[in-house]
C-alpha cells in the first residue's frame, strides 16, 4: 500500500471511530432509550352553553337546560360514542333522560378492560345560556377525553367530544376549545323539543342534526363550547 492509500485508509478509521464515540456518548446520556412520557396532569374543562332563544329561536323551550356532564378518559383505540354507530345502552338513556347510569358502569368497564383510566362527572347547566366547569387528572397512557351531556327538554338529544387529544408530540396542550353541535342519539323518533316518547324501533346510528331547530336560515348552529385549560 502506498502513502497516500494508507493515510486515506487512517482517516476513514479515525472517522468511524469519532461517530461510535459520539454514538456511544448520546447513548449514555439518554441511557440510550427514547424521551420519557410526560407525567400526570390536571385540566380544567368549562362548558360554556350559547344555546338560547337568540341563537336558535325555533320553538325554543322556556326551561332550556343540560344534563350533568359524564365522560371518561380513555386511550386513543376507545370510542365511547361515534356518529355513524349505534349508541350504547348509556349513550341512549343519557340523552334522553340525562341519567348518568348505565354509561357510568359501561366507563367502569372500560377501566377493568385497560381501555380507558377515569369516570368524569360534573355538574349540569339549570338555565342556558350558561356555563359550569369540571377539573380531572389525565395520564400519558389515556391521554384522550370524551365528555357529552343532554341537550333538554328533548326527545334524546345531546352534545360532546369525543376522542379529545390533550397530548401533543411535544408535550400536554395548554388550551384547546372544541365547537359543540348537537347529535341525535338514534333511540327515539321525537322532532322537536317535548315531543312525546317514541322508540327508536330498531335504533339508527347516531347522527348530527343539520336541521330544525338547529339548523336556522340555513345555517347549523353551534350551541357552545368545551374549553380545555392546563392548571
Amino acid at each position: 500500500m502506498n502513502n497516500s492509500a494508507a493515510a486515506s485508509s487512517a482517516r476513514a478509521a479515525a472517522a468511524f471511530l469519532l461517530v461510535a464515540l459520539l454514538v456511544a456518548g448520546c447513548d449514555v446520556l439518554t441511557g440510550g432509550e427514547s424521551a420519557p412520557e410526560p407525567g400526570p396532569t390536571t385540566y380544567e374543562v368549562v362548558f360554556e352553553s350559547t344555546w338560547s332563544a337568540e341563537t336558535h329561536p325555533d320553538d325554543f323551550p322556556s326551561d332550556a337546560h343540560w344534563s350533568g356532564l359524564i365522560g371518561a378518559t380513555h386511550d386513543a383505540g376507545t370510542s365511547i360514542w361515534q356518529p355513524g354507530a349505534l349508541a350504547s345502552e348509556g349513550i341512549a338513556n343519557m340523552a334522553e333522560t340525562g341519567a348518568k347510569e348505565p354509561l357510568r358502569s359501561e366507563i367502569e368497564a372500560l377501566i377493568e378492560e385497560g381501555q380507558a383510566d377515569s369516570v368524569l362527572s360534573g355538574g349540569g347547566i339549570e338555565r342556558s345560556p350558561g356555563s359550569v366547569s369540571l377539573t380531572f387528572e389525565i395520564t400519558a397512557s389515556f391521554p384522550r377525553v370524551s365528555l357529552v351531556s343532554m341537550i333538554a327538554p328533548s326527545p334524546d338529544w345531546f352534545a360532546g367530544v369525543r376522542g379529545v387529544r390533550l397530548l401533543e408530540d411535544d408535550g400536554w396542550t395548554d388550551r384547546r376549545e372544541e365547537t359543540l353541535y348537537v347529535y341525535d342519539a338514534g333511540s327515539d323518533s321525537g322532532k322537536h323539543y317535548t315531543a312525546p316518547n317514541q322508540a327508536t324501533t330498531p335504533p339508527t346510528p347516531i347522527s348530527q342534526i343539520e336541521h330544525h331547530p338547529f339548523a336556522v336560515e340555513g345555517e347549523v348552529r353551534p350551541v357552545g363550547t368545551l374549553i380545555f385549560t392546563r392548571q
